[in-house]
């Protein structure tokens, strides 16, 4: 294949990543030469095991963490050899988080949650509410944009936060667990979403446990012992 081109095109490129933990003399190894393409629009689950490597494969992804060697292009941008406000910038631009937790500020309200990565960005109040209505229309909680966490079910406060990772249209939304503390039908309203946001175009990669909720992205990547031991492609179940 062609490495300039494949880079330049993809969402995310692994070309041999590996990641060893280094604790006093003792060293950890946790991945071993990971090669893996997500091309744009694709929407992808994470799975294995605990102590797979798929939490650290997660974190080098979301430019939380680092590689030990090799490279990673996100969006076409070697971001491999970053310094931490490099990183932190790249975050703020390109990757959407989603969490298991939410990560909502308690004392604010849902618009001033979404609106917070614009803060960061150095966007101005106007130009801030504007894009958080938009998003919370998007998610359907328009009518709920100034409740605060505590006012909210969990699949609200969830969809919350799905509104803020899309704030600053990036490049790759990340979820990790997005329906660990959820109950069947709101995980499945949930998992509606964001098949919604994939048919949108959105690039959606995930980390589950939980092979139901896997089942609905369209492609399976499953680690053991920091190596992929399988990458297919899913059919996807109908949520709900």
């Amino acid at each position: 294949m062609n490495n300039g081109s494949t880079q330049s095109s993809a969402a995310i490129v692994f070309e041999r990543i590996t990641k060893t933990y280094k604790n006093g003399t003792l060293e950890v190894p946790v991945l071993h030469g990971i090669d893996l393409v997500v091309k744009h629009g694709e929407y992808v689950a994470i799975m294995g095991p605990s102590g797979s490597g798929k939490s650290t494969m997660m974190n080098i992804i979301g430019c939380l963490d680092r590689a030990t060697s090799g490279s990673y292009h996100l969006d076409g941008e070697d971001v491999s050899d970053l310094d931490d406000n490099a990183l932190a910038a790249i975050r703020l631009r390109k990757l959407g988080f989603i969490f298991q937790g939410f990560n909502l500020l308690a004392r604010t309200d849902a618009i001033k949650n979404v609106s917070l990565p614009l803060f960061y960005a150095g966007i101005g109040t106007k130009e801030r509410e504007r894009r958080a209505v938009a998003a919370l229309d998007e998610v359907g909680l328009g009518d709920r944009a100034h409740h605060k966490p505590n006012e909210l079910s969990g699949g609200q406060q969830q969809r919350v936060a799905i509104a803020r990772a899309l704030i600053n249209d990036p490049a790759v939304l990340l979820a990790d667990e997005p329906t660990g503390n959820l109950d069947t039908k709101t995980s499945a309203d949930i998992m509606a979403l964001f098949d919604k946001l994939h048919e949108q175009g959105r690039t959606i990669i995930m980390v589950t446990h939980d092979e139901e909720v896997a089942s609905q992205a369209r492609r399976i990547i499953r680690l053991r012992d920091g190596l992929i031991v399988a990458d297919e492609q899913a059919s996807p179940t109908t949520a709900g």
